[in-house]
């Protein structure tokens, strides 16, 4: 154990400063026209830098929080944010991916600094059963994932997304013929792959036990990087090049399936991170309401959704980070928060309305956009679920409101700034 160890503090605060400057040369250098680069395998466009500017801002907020973290945890760990600014640039890398074999290769060098930060913290066994749970079922889900790719390029002869695109929008439909199921098979698996990769119902499974073992750093930076990443390559993959409404009916049902499963299951929860990973599960499928629908107004709520989802979860795990030093892990330890800080206790309240949806926050305008954003496209059972489910997930974060104003803690949480 150190007191706040020199190292640490050097490379938070350089890992910091290099994303910052990554964020002025994105935003500096934002181009006119699409430019391919490395042979097609990467593209630029204003999606592209978009993306990437809301994943770099992200990273940093993550880096800030992470500077009080180190301190009172008292790790000597750098190397952690040495692999959180390569997961970054994996993930910058993913945004721009233009060819089967560049995204999975930028998927692969995400998912290998992920297994080592969630195993970071090595004098826990909790930490070390996370990483070790997450890679053995990470390399499976990588596996699906390469053999979607491969079986694509093996019917198709392309990797390129362009080329594909022109080949399932009807061009070349005529080459294929019998072949048609196998291609639908390897769709298929990609999207088995990043439905893992981005823990939606029913590949959900790694993400409870994943979030809780991890460090909480690490548990609020697996929830708010990925989704941008993530997302992005699959309306680039999913809307752009394969296009198809047989893939459609397979995310209607994971966004239902995993909106109704992060509000049942996140009922029973006591642990503020469990409960949090179960909450990140059912805004996954708030999020691909929109996915799913594949229509401009979809992909404009989707982005909206993502961005309002990321900033309250920054906010929310800023407020557990400012509460560690405490060693508080159950919801009944917030007991009487507002007395010992209510600046916390008001902040947190806010924040927990707007994952509920309650309006004039600005959870409830990404839920707006993204249920007329299904009305539209006439999938009426997926907004009725969705409103539903969040009238259900009310119970759970009003809850976190009632303990801090109305219950006795077991233990005082105090908070020294």
């Amino acid at each position: 154990k150190y007191d706040y160890p020199p190292l640490v503090c050097n490379v938070s605060w350089l890992g910091l400063l290099s994303v910052l400057i990554t964020i002025l040369l994105v935003a500096s250098s934002t181009p006119l026209t699409v430019a391919n680069l490395f042979y097609n395998n990467l593209i630029i466009d204003n999606f592209t830098y978009f993306c990437q500017i809301f994943l770099l801002i992200s990273t940093a907020s993550t880096i800030v929080m992470c500077l009080g973290y180190f301190r009172e945890e008292s790790l000597n760990a750098f190397e952690s944010i040495v692999l959180i600014l390569l997961s970054t640039c994996s993930m910058l890398f993913m945004i721009s991916a233009y060819d089967l074999i560049a995204m999975y290769l930028a998927i692969e060098l995400q998912s290998l600094c992920f297994y080592v930060i969630a195993a970071s913290k090595r004098d826990s066994e909790f930490s070390t059963e996370a990483g070790l749970k997450y890679f053995i079922l990470g390399a499976f889900s990588s596996g699906i994932l390469l053999f979607g790719c491969s079986m694509i390029y093996g019917f198709t002869g392309v990797t390129n997304f362009e080329e594909l695109a022109k080949i399932f929008t009807g061009y070349e439909i005529t080459l294929f013929g019998a072949q048609s199921s196998g291609i639908f098979m390897g769709i298929l698996f990609i999207a088995v792959g990043f439905l893992f990769k981005i823990t939606a119902v029913p590949f959900h499974m790694w993400a409870p036990d994943v979030y809780e073992g991890s460090p909480t750093l690490v548990t609020a930076f697996f929830s708010i990087a990925p989704k941008i990443s993530i997302l992005a390559n699959m309306v680039r993959v999913f809307i752009y090049s394969f296009y198809d409404p047989t893939w459609q009916q397979l995310f209607f049902f994971c966004s239902m399936a995993s909106m109704i499963l992060g509000a049942l299951a996140a009922m029973a929860q006591n642990k503020v991170k469990r409960l949090l990973a179960y909450s990140s599960i059912g805004h996954v499928g708030y999020l691909f309401i929109g996915f799913s629908c594949g229509t401009i107004e979809g992909i404009q709520s989707l982005l909206i959704g993502v961005f309002i989802y990321v900033l309250m979860t920054i906010n929310v795990f800023a407020i557990v980070l400012a509460l560690r030093q405490n060693r508080f892990k159950y919801i009944a330890d917030l007991g009487a928060l507002a007395k010992t800080n209510p600046i916390l206790a008001i902040t947190l309240s806010i924040t927990m309305f707007s994952y509920a949806g309650i309006p004039p926050l600005a959870g409830f305008c990404s839920k707006f956009y993204l249920f007329f954003a299904a009305l539209g496209c006439g999938a009426y059972l997926l907004a009725l679920i969705g409103v539903v489910t969040s009238v259900i997930s009310c119970f759970y974060y009003i809850r976190f409101v009632k303990i801090m104003y109305f219950d006795t803690p077991k233990k005082w949480i105090l908070y020294k700034p």
